[in-house]
């Protein structure tokens, strides 16, 4: 995924003009569906990212794959093409759901863990990530078995690692760090 300064610039100019035009929730709506197309469909991406294919092929594309989006939206679509920036336009999508999330006042607590998360531990997590933020919170569980056991709780700028595998490297560390001989 590209990340740019001018991602974020057009994901706030997009934001500016849909709450002027009083439609920020169908084009969020249509920001969250470009997203998650692009990511289930890597062609999408690689066609977008491909400098041979003209911008006016890939504006067509675009068109008719989200033919049912809000008008502000084709204004942008029409914009990134004008100032061939197409292929950004899945990183302004994601920057423009993380800036209607902030104008809302809600917030992503990101949770890491070995196995899913049962309906109760996600409640107990998701009570503690309220207390780190003024923001309303919503928790995505992200599973990785290589931290063996424990959590990794991201809301924010705040990582809280209690996981197995970072404890055990820590154990390593004082270890080799102690000059204890036997």
């Amino acid at each position: 995924m590209k990340t740019s300064r001018a991602a974020l610039r057009y994901a706030k100019a997009l934001l500016s003009h849909a709450l002027d035009q009083k439609s920020q929730e169908q084009v969020a709506q249509d920001m969250q569906q470009i997203v998650e197309q692009i990511n289930q469909q890597n062609e999408i991406a690689r066609f977008l990212d491909n400098a041979i294919v003209p911008a006016q092929n890939k504006l067509n594309a675009v068109k008719e794959i989200f033919a049912s989006a809000h008008p502000t939206t084709h204004q942008l679509f029409d914009l990134l093409k004008q100032n061939k920036r197409i292929d950004i336009l899945q990183a302004v999508a994601e920057n423009f759901l993380k800036l209607y999330d902030a104008h809302l006042g809600k917030t992503k607590a990101r949770v890491i863990t070995a196995i899913p998360l049962d309906e109760t531990t996600r409640q107990k997590v998701l009570e503690k990530a309220a207390t780190l933020t003024t923001a309303k919170v919503s928790l995505e569980n992200t599973v990785d078995p290589q931290i063996l056991g424990g959590f990794i709780l991201r809301v924010g700028d705040l990582e809280y690692n209690a996981s197995i595998a970072y404890q055990l490297e820590a154990y390593k560390r004082a270890l080799t760090k102690t000059n204890y001989s036997a």
